[in-house]
This record gives C-alpha cells, sequence and structure tokens, in this order.
C-alpha cells in the first residue's frame, strides 16, 4: 500500500501538475500537427522528397538554436520562455488552419510554418527539461521523470490516432485542434509554481554560450550516458524501415505498419508506469547498460523476424527497454548539473536526442539501400548496438558502477 501512496503525494505537487498537463497538451498537438502535416504535404506534391524536406525544415533550427536557446533558458524565466514558444506554435497551428480553409497551402508555406515552429520547439525544449527538477524533491525526481515519460508515450500513441480521425473531415480541423491544444498548454504552464528559486545568472559570454558542452566533458558519467544513447539510437533504430517489413516482409499492409509503429510506444508506456510506481534503486547503471543491450538483441529478433506477432513483440521490448535508458539518463543529467547550467545542458542534449533520431532514420534507410536488405540492416544495426554497449561499459566504468541516482555532493 505505500507505492500508492508515496505515488499520490507525487501529484500532489501543484508544480508538477500543471508541468504535466502542459507538457502533454502540447506533445499531443506535435503529433496530430505532425500527422497532418505529413498528408498534406504528400497529398500536395506526391513526392517522397516533400516529407524529407519538412523534417529537414524542422531540424535545422534546432541545430542552429541550440547554443542560444540553451542560454535563454538559464538566464530568463523557463515557465515564461515555454509559454512563449507554445503561445508561437498556437499561432502557427492557426495559420495552417486559416489556410487549409481558404486553400492557399503550399508545400513552400508548410516549410516556412514548420521552420518557425522548429524554432519554437528549440527554446521550448530545454526550458521544460531543465524545470522539472525544481518541481519536485530531488529524491522523487526519477519518478517524476518516468511519470513524463509514460503521458508522452501516451501522446504518441493516441496522438497520430485522433490526428487521421480529424483528417477525415479536413486538414483545418487537426490544425484547429492544434492550436487549442497548444494554448491549453501555455494555460497548464502559467500554472506552474517552483518549490526552489531560481538562480542568480551571470553575464553572457563565450564561456558561458558554450558551457553545456565543457560541463559535459567535465563530466565522463554524463558524457557517457548521453553518448551511448546517441549511438544506441544511431545504429539501432529501425523504424525508417517499417514500411517495408510491413508490406514486403510481414506482408501485414497498412493494418499491420499500424500495429508495428504503435509496438515501440506502448512498451514505452508499459515500461514508464511500472518505473513510476516502482522508481529505479541501486545498480542504475548496469540497468542502463542491460537496456541498451536488450535494445540491441530486439533490434536483431526484429530484423530476423517473419512473424508480424514476433515482430510486434520485439518492438514492444526495443520501446520499453528504451525508456529504461531514457530514465536513467535523464534523471542522472538533470540531477548532477547545477541548476544555472540545465538549459543549456538540457539543449545539448536535446540535440544529441533529435539527431540520433533523425541520423538513426537516415543510417538504416542507406545501409539497407546499401546492402540491398532492409533485414540485413536492422540485424547489423542491433549488432553495432551491441557492440558500443561493451565499448562503453570499458570506456566509462563509473557509469557502469554507478549505483543509486542522486545528485553529486558538492
Amino acid at each position: 500500500m505505500a507505492e500508492p501512496e508515496r505515488t499520490g503525494s507525487l501529484l500532489r505537487h501543484r508544480g508538477l501538475l500543471g508541468f504535466l498537463c502542459s507538457r502533454s497538451a502540447s506533445s499531443l498537438a506535435f503529433q496530430i500537427q505532425a500527422v497532418a502535416i505529413g498528408w498534406q504535404a504528400y497529398a500536395l506534391t506526391h513526392r517522397p522528397l516533400t516529407l524529407g524536406l519538412i523534417g529537414l525544415a524542422q531540424f535545422v533550427p534546432m541545430l542552429l538554436l541550440v547554443f542560444v536557446s540553451g542560454q535563454v533558458a538559464d538566464r530568463f524565466d523557463r515557465r515564461r520562455v515555454a509559454m512563449s514558444c507554445q503561445l508561437v506554435e498556437s499561432l502557427c497551428a492557426a495559420l495552417l488552419a486559416w489556410t487549409s480553409w481558404r486553400g492557399m497551402v503550399t508545400p513552400w508555406l508548410l516549410y516556412g510554418v514548420v521552420a518557425l515552429f522548429g524554432s519554437a520547439k528549440a527554446f521550448e525544449g530545454p526550458s521544460v527539461q531543465a524545470l522539472l527538477p525544481s518541481l519536485v524533491p530531488a529524491a522523487r525526481f526519477s519518478r517524476a521523470a518516468a511519470l513524463s515519460a509514460s503521458l508522452l508515450q501516451t501522446a504518441t500513441i493516441i496522438g497520430p490516432s485522433v490526428g487521421g480521425l480529424l483528417m477525415l473531415g479536413a486538414p483545418r480541423w487537426a490544425y484547429a485542434a492544434c492550436a487549442g491544444l497548444f494554448l491549453l498548454a501555455l494555460v497548464a504552464m502559467s500554472a506552474v509554481r517552483l518549490e526552489q528559486p531560481p538562480r542568480p545568472r551571470g553575464l553572457v559570454s563565450l564561456t558561458t554560450v558554450f558551457g553545456g558542452i565543457a560541463f559535459i566533458r567535465s563530466k565522463p558519467i554524463i558524457l557517457g550516458a548521453i553518448s551511448l544513447d546517441l549511438f544506441a539510437v544511431l545504429l539501432g533504430g529501425a523504424t525508417a524501415l517499417l514500411p517495408v517489413y510491413a508490406l514486403d516482409i510481414l506482408h501485414g499492409g497498412p493494418f499491420g505498419l499500424g500495429l508495428l509503429r504503435a509496438s515501440p510506444a506502448i512498451g514505452a508506456l508499459a515500461m514508464s508506469l511500472l518505473l513510476a510506481r516502482r522508481p529505479i534503486g541501486g545498480r542504475a547503471g548496469a540497468l542502463m547498460f542491460g537496456a541498451v543491450i536488450t535494445f540491441g538483441l530486439a533490434s536483431i529478433v526484429f530484423g530476423l523476424s517473419r512473424s508480424l506477432p514476433l515482430s510486434i513483440a520485439a518492438m514492444i521490448v526495443l520501446g520499453a527497454s528504451d525508456v529504461i535508458s531514457v530514465v536513467v539518463r535523464s534523471t542522472l543529467v538533470q540531477l548532477n548539473t547545477p541548476d544555472e547550467m540545465r538549459g543549456r545542458v538540457s539543449a545539448v542534449n536535446m540535440l544529441f536526442i533529435v539527431t540520433s533520431n533523425q541520423l538513426g532514420e537516415f543510417e538504416s534507410g542507406s545501409v539497407a539501400a546499401l546492402l540491398g536488405s532492409a533485414p540485413a540492416a536492422v540485424v547489423l544495426g542491433g549488432a553495432g548496438t551491441l557492440a558500443v554497449a561493451l565499448i562503453w561499459m570499458a570506456l566509462f566504468p563509473g557509469l557502469r558502477r554507478l549505483d543509486r541516482l542522486e545528485p553529486a555532493r558538492q
């Protein structure tokens, strides 16, 4: 009976509740908008390249603004930064709703709006990530991070379906819903109350702007955790090849593709809920490496599978193991980073995550084309993930021996 009571007491933090509501609404809107933009962009041109350019238009601003956004998150009120970004995102969605209603949407309009949206996300991400440690005591951060991850995974599962249903009416309805959800996120964020006062900020210089990278390089455990996740996802990501598996290998059709895409999120949601109820105790480093190894093995099983049920099971395991790594990494980074540097470190961490996802899809597709075989590319990627885990265990012994996820003693 003790566990449910602790979980209930966690939800009684007013600031955390507003934070979770804001992040959930924003994530749900993001998922719906991604479906609407992807469908509308392809419907306008019938060119797969258009979809790639949409992704590029969103990624480039994040890459260019990573150091600026981290500095902003450390110098200004993170709640106000997040709210400003959510207002811009709502206006972007409203613009797409209006232009869709008027029949004025063009590919270049979509590229421009997506780039503006990506710029807002570049500032919102570090501010929101750096905000969470200030909302709950350090002893409860791991549980709060797991609860936040579970809500994000729920949005990942529900969002595309809701977006698809709204698109049955017209794109403008999907965009209008996104505009409303981003405004809801803004209102929820305005209700957030910090339990710790913000620390004073220093003067801006090249040293402070690039302070996030310098700090990460000075902390081998944090560097190891971030880089391990980067290369594991970069090599082991099979998401880009799911259409090939669903249509040509597993013969599951569009329905099978939907099941495969939802499976990692289902596994991640289940593991997030488990970690929210039973947070990681000791041997966190070994658990993280075990999760990465499991991720690699699940990728290999998926690559070799010719059975849709087995492939779905492998993707569920893949999603569940990935969440363990994410929770350990995010807890380790946030609790061991001084509050005045969390924005810059979070910005670098977010860049690593976005880069691994984007380049991971490119790597999978390129290797599959080079080898002439999607299964060979997935199996090779899974083997690469296993190799990275073993190499990182030798390169970062401190991370391997990490016990409890606690703030570093000053």
